[in-house]
């Protein structure tokens, strides 16, 4: 038994003593580098397939990162995106109001009655009542009565005064008339409302009278409640009705009845000391 165990030992010292010595010599030595390259390459497929799961891992936490930041680029895009339009809407709207305001200034050129800009800040709700709410009022010299224009022409009339508004009835209003002239002729009417934001009517225009599509309507200044020569409507359609003594002209306003926001109250030369009006 003794003698087993000693055989036993002696093989194991010699298979470690040759190890320390293959050790040594692939160390020291390039005696066994044909081999490693022969191992290495043999070996080298083997790595790869024991990777494989280290690098499907590392793969699918990339394309969740990825995925996940993707996602959250788009929302912050698509925000980004919703602000800029709003901001562009924004300016757009301020551009045409600017250009509105121009349009307004450059009509107090032609004006020789003095002028006071208002806005409006209310509208009927009432569909077949045309009236205005506008923020200028007595303490500004508003007054019944008073012409109310924006920057194309007659809009309508003061019909109620209070301390810091008023309430304007629209020339389309159907219980409103102006007087008016054909432009062209001088042939004098009566436009009337017609509860239709673009359109009145002339009343007793007779079947002869010189009248046609694309005339040019002013007021005439008769009853002394409108200036005369102010823009009023171009007409649009000349209709003869069978057995009548008079023709049906339909009129489109000049004015920007149901659009504009920025108006002009007019002063007569015999209205003077008004606060903030101009000349």
């Amino acid at each position: 038994m003794f003698v087993k165990v000693s055989f036993i030992v002696r093989r194991l010292l010699f298979v470690v003593m040759i190890s320390f010595g293959l050790m040594a010599a692939n160390s020291y030595t390039q005696w066994f580098k044909p081999i490693n390259d022969v191992f290495e390459t043999i070996i080298l497929p083997i790595h790869w397939v024991a990777n494989i799961p280290a690098r499907v891992s590392r793969w699918s936490s990339f394309r969740v990162a990825d995925s996940a930041d993707l996602q959250m680029e788009n929302t912050r895009l698509a925000q980004e995106n919703l602000i800029h339009r709003g901001q562009i809407q924004r300016m757009a709207d301020l551009a045409a109001e600017n250009l509105r305001l121009r349009l307004l200034l450059n009509a107090t050129e032609l004006f020789l009655d003095s002028v006071l800009v208002t806005e409006v800040i209310g509208v009927s709700p009432t569909p077949r009542r045309h009236t205005l709410v506008i923020d200028r009022g007595s303490e500004d010299g508003a007054y019944v009565g008073q012409p109310l224009l924006d920057a194309e022409g007659l809009m309508g009339q003061i019909i109620s005064v209070y301390d810091s508004h008023s309430i304007a009835l629209l020339i389309t209003d159907s219980s409103h008339a102006i007087p008016v002239q054909v432009l062209r002729n001088g042939l004098r009417s009566i436009a009337e409302g017609t509860s239709n934001y673009n359109r009145l009517r002339l009343r007793f225009i007779s079947s002869t009278a010189d009248i046609r599509a694309g005339d040019s309507l002013v007021s005439s200044g008769l009853g002394e409640r409108f200036p005369p020569g102010y823009p009023v409507g171009k007409v649009i359609a000349v209709t003869q009705v069978l057995g009548a003594n008079f023709v049906d002209v339909e009129v489109e306003p000049t004015a920007q009845i149901d659009r504009s926001k920025h108006l002009l109250l007019v002063f007569t030369l015999d209205d003077v000391g008004v606060p903030g009006s101009l000349q």
